[in-house]
């Protein structure tokens, strides 16, 4: 877990979700890979909070975080439902 990287800020296109970190990395991920930021509105999207562990919406119940980011993990919510 690299608990010293945080995210700066968060910006979006029509497919991406792109992250500013602390030491100075962007991260560029999919859309498709977080359903409930895919089908949110742009409003929805930029209404987040920014912690020490991740990124939070409270309008669409989702949480990311920036270790899962970095490892290349998309949403758990369907795998963790399909394994249960």
């Amino acid at each position: 877990m690299n608990t010293s990287v945080k995210a700066s800020t968060i910006t979006f296109d029509d497919n991406s979700m792109f992250v500013s970190l602390s030491d100075g990395r962007l991260l560029g991920v999919p859309l498709a890979w977080f359903p409930r930021l895919l089908h949110a509105t742009p409003e929805q999207r930029l209404r987040y909070t920014i912690s020490t562990r991740g990124l939070h919406w409270e309008d669409l119940d989702e949480d990311i975080s920036i270790d899962g980011l970095l490892a290349g993990v998309g949403d758990l919510t369907h795998r963790h439902a399909a394994a249960a």
